[in-house]
């Protein structure tokens, strides 16, 4: 492999961890979907750029899923399901941004500790690229946690995800058929997705996680 392909497989990888900082950093419900579908653009590339130095022509079609459903169809759609169900536009963050990038810098020195020293015998390339993919796994984590609207869980479980297809791809590449498989999961669990933050809207006319805890409780007492 030529050095430039490596730089240029490290850049994509790299800039998917900083897009996961930026999805850490919104505040706001369509500059998230916005960000998302950066995330997802660069998921994309960093497949597509893996498909071409493998010479593994089967991961340019995660690459065209990853641009096709999660660059575009889904977050049209989420778009769609924020403006039907009237949710509110700003998203509470817990503990505010800034306690939030020191974590998540703190998790990504994690995975660097962790997954460097693991795969010590593979090539410095599939290293590389699988530390960068547990940092965006956990990103996506912190995301998850620290938000309390659901279209923030949604984001947060589908940018994990991201982190997954790219530890895939950068461990030379994952058979055809699970692809295609990923993809129609992809496409379920957005019809879920939609039909439980309709489900949410109408029990507690909010898709806010504190007011279903706020519902919990009242029933309790």
């Amino acid at each position: 492999m030529h050095g430039l392909e490596f730089d240029i497989a490290h850049f994509l990888a790299g800039g998917m961890v900083v897009v996961s900082f930026l999805l850490l950093y919104q505040d706001r419900v369509y500059t998230l979907l916005n960000t998302f579908a950066l995330h997802s653009l660069v998921l994309a590339l960093a497949v597509g750029w893996q498909a071409y130095i493998q010479e593994a022509h089967h991961l340019y079609v995660t690459a065209g899923i990853a641009l096709l459903f999660k660059a575009i169809v889904i977050p049209m759609a989420l778009r769609r399901i924020v403006r039907q169900l009237g949710i509110h536009r700003t998203l509470e963050v817990v503990g505010g941004v800034g306690r939030d990038m020191l974590a998540g810098t703190a998790l990504v020195a994690l995975a660097i500790m962790v997954m460097l020293p693991v795969t010590a015998g593979a090539d410095a390339l599939a290293r590389e690229d699988l530390a960068f993919a547990l940092a965006v796994l956990l990103l996506g984590l912190l995301l998850m946690v620290n938000r309390h609207n659901a279209i923030s869980l949604v984001i947060g479980f589908m940018s994990l995800e991201n982190g997954l297809v790219l530890a895939a791809a950068g461990a030379r590449g994952m058979p055809l058929a699970v692809e295609i498989s990923v993809a129609f999961s992809v496409l379920i669990a957005l019809i879920v997705i939609g039909v439980f933050l309709f489900r949410i809207r109408e029990r507690f006319d909010s898709v806010d996680m504190q007011a279903m805890d706020t519902f919990r409780e009242g029933r309790r007492k």
